[in-house]
């Protein structure tokens, strides 16, 4: 019997038997992709620690550790006695927090806050786009406000994240309009200062001197910047505070402006267009500058009404400093013609002329102002009368040109060097040259008989007529008007003209006479003599102006003061003449009151 061996039977597996190992392979995948993962994870932290570890640490204290910066109070403005004439007062003001929520959450927060203050939202987002939705600096973007909108505001502070209404100190001139075209006023940078500025620390909403002693002394008023330091939370509420630096306040600043002075020859002006300068003729301190019609400053500290700024734009033009204006200065400028006659040795000082009705050159008529002339004078009878016969024939015996360089020594035609530099029109001495290049003519010799009276295209501003007359005063030297008490070099600077005695002697007694027998004879004083000139120049078809400068006291002078009235239409010795004399009289009398501050209190929050 044969055996066979038995043979094993094969099972094939089948789809729902294939599980042996699967879920071991799914977990070797899973831990496998798990060590793969923690190791990616792994560097990335390793090189965020190692490589970027300083960097990111320091985003990280950005988001915590803020800068809440703090504007410095500007510097106050004192007369040369001690009186404040600008200062600074509490107020509250807006100010965003552009770190605070994120950029996308700003437009409905700028709507609403814009909505509560009437004002257009666009206005409002310009200011927080220049200075950056990252920055941790308070943006102002409203100063002054009124205490019912401090009310709205608080009321509504919910729905404003970043908004903060914070007191500040704003400008504040104590006296009103007195002498506003001298200090100016401050005002919000504009975009186009802001990029000037930027590099200098400035930021959207700072303020700024705009003009006058403002804006001549911006640096030395505005002060340094200071802030706090400070922790915060995810939602930008201060939890601590870790450091501050005080803001440095503005340096104060002393004019040498008299503010007793300065109100007298406002009162003085009156409601008269024009302006006034007094002077010390020794060393070029101005101690008044008055300019009318005037504006009051306080009103750039906050929000302007359109009724205001209506005003302040009105045709008879406020905020023009007439004082750094130029106009022709008239018969003032024989000053000018009689040194040019005499330092040229075309006339000697006791020299006598004939004078006309009119000079006829070229069938023109240049006519004496009495139609009539005044026989056969000298020089002192002839600045006392003010013939524009006589001058006129000085004038053609010595020609143009040394007119002109005399008119430039004596500083016209050119800064005065007073520090409103910005604002003054340094004038017109006009020369052949001039004429050929501007009016496309040659020079006549009509142009050098109006040259000789200041009429024709001679242009001067008060400052320096005032320069002028102040030689014969002062003993022959240029000075240097200026507004800083203590800036000594201004003060110390003297240029003599080198004149000669003798010409130095007739100036001063030719305008002597205008006081004793001239123009000014209703004026002359039995306290103190007085010496002066007047001056009549014709604008047509406008009105005439009138101008007068003189200096006091004669023997010893103290004082130069010129006074100028636009388009007045009549004389300078009725109309200028008695608004000079009572500059000159309000300074014999303060000079001798007791040098004692006179502050008016200043408003607190609001007021």
């Amino acid at each position: 019997m044969t055996l066979t061996p038995n043979k094993p039977t094969v099972t094939l597996p089948t789809e729902s038997t294939r599980t042996v190992g699967k879920g071991m392979r799914v977990a070797v995948m899973f831990i496998l992709s798990v060590i793969v993962l923690i190791g990616i994870l792994g560097g990335r932290v390793g090189y965020l620690q190692l490589i970027e570890g300083d960097r990111n640490r320091q985003l990280a204290e950005n988001n915590r550790i803020r800068l809440i910066a703090k504007a410095p109070e500007r510097g106050r403005i004192f007369d040369r006695k001690g009186n404040i004439m600008a200062t600074s007062r509490l107020a509250h003001a807006i100010y965003l927090w552009p770190i605070a929520q994120p950029k996308e959450k700003w437009p409905a927060t700028i709507d609403r806050l814009a909505e509560l203050m009437e004002v257009p939202a666009n206005k409002i987002a310009e200011k927080l786009e220049q200075e950056g939705y990252n920055s941790p600096n308070l943006v102002r973007v409203a100063a002054a406000i009124s205490p019912k909108l401090v009310t709205r505001l608080s009321e509504h502070s919910r729905e404003l994240i970043g908004v903060k209404v914070d007191p500040e100190a704003v400008r504040y001139y104590p006296n009103g309009d007195v002498a506003a075209h001298l200090l100016g006023y401050t005002g919000e940078l504009t975009s186009d200062d802001l990029k000037e500025r930027r590099e200098k620390g400035y930021r959207p909403g700072d303020v700024m001197g705009k003009a006058g002693v403002e804006d001549a002394f911006e640096t030395m008023l505005r002060g340094e910047w200071g802030g706090q330091q400070v922790e915060v939370d995810a939602m930008g509420k201060v939890l601590r505070v870790l450091g501050q630096k005080p803001p440095i306040p503005g340096n104060a600043v002393r004019l040498t402006i008299d503010l007793d002075l300065q109100k007298a020859a406002e009162a003085a002006l009156g409601e008269i267009k024009g302006a006034i300068i007094a002077m010390n003729p020794n060393n070029g301190e101005i101690l008044a500058m008055v300019s009318h019609p005037t504006f009051d400053p306080n009103v750039f500290s906050g929000k302007i009404s359109e009724a205001t700024w209506a005003r302040l734009q009105a045709a008879d033009h406020p905020f023009v400093n007439r004082a750094l204006q130029g106009y022709p200065p008239a018969s003032t400028f024989k000053v000018v013609t009689m040194t040019a006659g005499l330092e040229s040795k075309a006339f000697a000082p006791n020299d006598l002329l004939p004078t006309y009705a009119y000079l006829d050159v070229g069938g023109i008529q240049f006519w004496d102002h009495n139609s009539a002339g005044f026989g056969t004078i000298g020089f002192s009878e002839a600045m006392a009368y003010s013939s524009n016969t006589f001058f006129g024939q000085v004038g053609r015996r010595v020609g143009e040109r040394t007119l002109a360089e005399w008119a430039h020594k004596y500083g016209f035609g050119a800064h005065t060097g007073v520090e409103l530099a910005s604002e003054e029109a340094i004038g017109l001495v006009p020369d052949p040259e001039w004429k050929l290049k501007t009016i496309k003519e040659p020079w006549f010799e009509g142009n050098t008989i109006n040259m000789s009276i200041g009429q024709g295209d001679v242009q001067a501003n008060l400052l320096q007529v005032g320069m002028m007359v102040s030689v014969p005063a002062n003993g022959g030297y240029l000075i240097k008007p200026h507004l800083l008490l203590e800036d000594t070099a201004s003060k110390e600077w003297r240029k003599s003209l080198n004149l000669a005695p003798s010409t130095l002697d007739a100036l001063r007694q030719a305008l002597r006479a205008v006081f004793q027998i001239g123009t000014a004879h209703s004026l002359n004083s039995e306290e103190y003599a007085m010496a002066g000139k007047s001056g009549t120049a014709e604008d047509p078809p406008r009105p005439n102006h009138a101008w007068f400068t003189c200096f006091a006291p004669f023997e010893s002078p103290e004082i130069v003061v010129t006074a100028f009235a636009e388009n007045a239409g009549g004389g300078g010795s009725t109309i200028a003449g008695p608004i000079a004399v009572k500059v000159v009289e309000a300074y014999m009398k303060i000079k001798t009151q007791p040098n004692a501050p006179n502050n008016p209190p200043v408003p607190t929050l609001n007021q």
